[in-house]
């Protein structure tokens, strides 16, 4: 995310995303009543007595709307604005309900009556991005490559296998060369285009004996390999373990979905034994934050995104009350399994500096 230009004095900031994941932040970033601008095609009827009744010429205009629903693909890398037209050329009139498409590597400008701490993180945070980090997960049952990415990670390439058994050792040791063949190709394929760093994950010898098999066969992805990391699954199962059990921080500390993973982790391990120091639900927050309890608030990024304005209001006053009391917020992506987690207590909790002694 390139950040343009930004006068919060005059409400706007204009940014140009440049991967799918800044087009993810836009779309917790641009709120219902938003207005956002951006070079947009629309079809425009033609007046000439030539055109055919109806016809009309798809022209490429800048435009301005007044946001009312927003939808990002991340399939398709793609975020649709959709709202009513509050500027465009004279051919196109106002008032008409338009979606811009927002386009990687093109210039976006989104006007907000009032900027919350909170979104103008996001933007920063989004344009100081690191790139992202492949782990694959291994064991003799199968393997799974997954990127990690600011709003989760993507499974990318999963395969399960049957191996011989141990006592049909020769059989056993030409099927596992070729089961290492397959997943290293796999792996070439999604390390060649930006080179990332790569975690190598798995049960026992077999990640190790991977990570050798890459060292002799593919010295560039081998000096990619960050580090080989003992979990107790292979394939997803594997990968998601090591997202929550911290093996990965070594490597990439500031990677945003481990940061969410581990402070989620540090609730449900409170939740678990009884301990007061943590609360979820918007009334026990209340009630902790009016007393200056709240070390660190989590809000799920759902909460925000959808929440009526009224709601919203009140949940990003309770944001600002807790950074006065120099506690820390953090908003979570709804996008990966830690999210989830959150969205299961309510979409709000907190770790807390004492308890606050109120439940919903």
């Amino acid at each position: 995310m390139k950040i343009i230009e930004k006068n919060i004095q005059q409400g706007y900031v204009k940014v140009i995303p440049d991967s799918s994941d800044d087009l993810w932040h836009l779309s917790n970033v641009i709120y219902a009543g938003d207005e956002v601008y951006a070079y947009s095609s629309r079809a425009v009827k033609s007046d000439t007595e030539a055109s055919r009744p109806k016809s009309g010429e798809r022209v490429s205009v800048f435009m301005g709307v007044i946001v009312e629903s927003i939808v990002w693909d991340k399939f398709l890398a793609r975020l649709r604005v959709h709202g009513v037209i509050c500027h465009a050329p004279d051919i196109i009139p106002k008032g008409a309900h338009h979606t811009i498409n927002v386009a990687l590597n093109q210039a976006v400008t989104i006007v907000k009556k009032e900027w919350p701490k909170h979104l103008l993180d996001r933007l920063q945070k989004a344009s100081e991005a690191e790139k992202s980090l492949l782990i694959i997960a291994i064991d003799d049952e199968g393997y799974a490559i997954a990127e990690t990415k600011q709003y989760g990670v993507e499974v990318r390439v999963e395969e399960r296998v049957k191996l011989p058994g141990k006592k049909e050792a020769e059989k056993r040791s030409g099927a596992m060369n070729e089961y290492f063949k397959r997943a290293l190709n796999s792996l070439v394929t999604l390390w060649a285009p930006n080179r990332n760093a790569v975690v190598v994950v798995g049960v026992g010898f077999i990640k190790n004996e991977f990570a050798t098999y890459v060292a002799a066969q593919a010295r560039d992805v081998a000096s990619s390999i960050a580090d080989v990391k003992s979990v107790n699954n292979g394939g997803v199962s594997g990968i998601y373990e090591a997202l929550r059990s911290g093996v990965l921080l070594k490597t990439t500390r500031q990677m945003r979905i481990l940061e969410e993973t581990e402070v989620i982790e540090e609730v449900m391990k409170r939740l678990g034994k009884g301990d007061a120091k943590v609360s979820y639900g918007i009334k026990s927050i209340e009630t902790a934050v009016t007393i200056g309890s709240v070390e660190k608030l989590l809000v799920a990024d759902s909460m925000l995104r959808d929440a009526e304005r009224d709601q919203r209001l009140k949940l990003e006053k309770l944001m600002q009350q807790v950074e006065q009391c120099n506690g820390a917020v953090t908003v979570i992506s709804t996008e990966h399994e830690a999210g989830a987690k959150l969205l299961a207590l309510g979409g709000i909790a907190a770790l807390l500096r004492f308890p606050s002694y109120c439940s919903d």
